[in-house]
């Protein structure tokens, strides 16, 4: 079991973090996922794969709230999309009180894409800020992405990894039979690779320029099989290259 600051006492999450200071945020959204999948998909997986990361490292959790950068999704109900600037000050806020406790070691767990532009600014102004503090970004959206690539994982908005992760978690909040039949729109697969390129990228400000109904995919591909070891799986991948970029720093 990972060790969450919301469940322990003071005097333990400081022997916590004495014994091993490194702080795990998980990081999501709340948003849209179309008819069969909860408005907090994002912030479902984020949280279930960081908890386990926590657990590996015996590192504390640090929940930061469910709320994301998601103004791609406004209009749709269900979606809460924070300014960046506030996620940005909220995020800031966090890291300089476990700082302030002990933490010199931080692991960003992120489902959602729309945080990472301000995720990357407070994780560089507190590296510099605290010569001793680094930080490590796990983007596990991408890691589940390469992992079921060879079973036919996509990462759509809505499509099967997400179904993964949600029925992964709670297969009560899984409602394939609402999706119809799989869509995919003939410029949707295209665009989010176009979005995520390392190289030669564009913007989506809005999801529905991806598909008219904001989701595209087949959630039908997830399975209870594969979501037994979703989270364990993803979170060993980000151990194992998380503590190879520690290393690095000693």
């Amino acid at each position: 079991m990972s060790q969450s600051l919301y469940n322990l006492t003071s005097a333990e999450v400081a022997a916590c973090l004495a014994r091993v200071p490194i702080a795990v945020l998980p990081f999501g959204s709340v948003e849209q996922h179309g008819p069969h999948l909860p408005n907090g998909t994002d912030t479902i997986a984020a949280e279930m794969v960081a908890e386990q990361v926590a657990s590996e490292l015996d590192a504390l959790l640090v929940p930061i709230g469910p709320y994301g950068v998601t103004p791609i999704h406004a209009g749709h109900p269900g979606t809460v999309s924070l300014r960046r600037s506030t996620f940005e000050a909220l995020l800031s806020d966090v890291c300089e009180e476990m700082v302030t406790m002990g933490a010199e070691r931080f692991v960003f767990v992120n489902w959602h894409e729309g945080n990472i532009a301000a995720m990357d600014a407070v994780a560089t102004d507190i590296q510099k800020l605290h010569d001793e503090v680094r930080v490590v970004t796990a983007h596990a959206c991408y890691v589940a992405q390469r992992l079921y690539a060879d079973q036919g994982g996509e990462l759509t908005h809505g499509g099967g990894l997400e179904a993964l992760a949600v029925l992964a978690f709670d297969p009560d909040l899984v409602h394939i039979e609402r999706a119809g039949e799989s869509t995919r729109p003939a410029k949707a697969a295209a665009m989010d690779a176009m979005r995520r390129s390392r190289e030669v990228y564009g913007y989506i400000t809005d999801v529905t320029e991806i598909d008219p109904d904001g989701w595209y995919g087949d959630p039908g591909w997830a399975t209870a099989e594969l979501a037994a070891d979703f989270a364990p799986a993803v979170a060993a991948e980000i151990v194992s290259r998380v503590k190879t970029i520690f290393d690095l720093w000693t």
